[in-house]
């Protein structure tokens, strides 16, 4: 179990630094556009499936993935 929170952790976190960044530059002239509509859909399918087996730790940890992947696109469609 702890193996799986460690993961979770890791890959729902790695996209902090991203936003941050984003957030602050303004830039995201590398990020695709079509990369992070297909990685915002596979995220909430992912969470609708947390929900449906009710598995909070699934449900968690792309829930924080689909506030920050949203903010980036925003800021790719704003400044990009």
């Amino acid at each position: 179990m702890i193996i799986g929170l460690i993961g979770a952790a890791l890959t729902t976190f790695s996209f902090l630094p991203q936003a941050v960044k984003a957030i602050r530059t303004k830039h995201t002239k590398d990020l695709s556009m079509p990369m992070l509509v297909m990685l915002i859909f596979g995220i909430a399918f992912w969470v609708t499936y947390g929900i449906l087996i009710k598995n909070i730790p699934l449900i968690a940890a792309n829930s924080v993935s689909l506030v920050l992947m949203p903010t980036i696109y925003f800021i790719k469609r704003k400044y990009g």
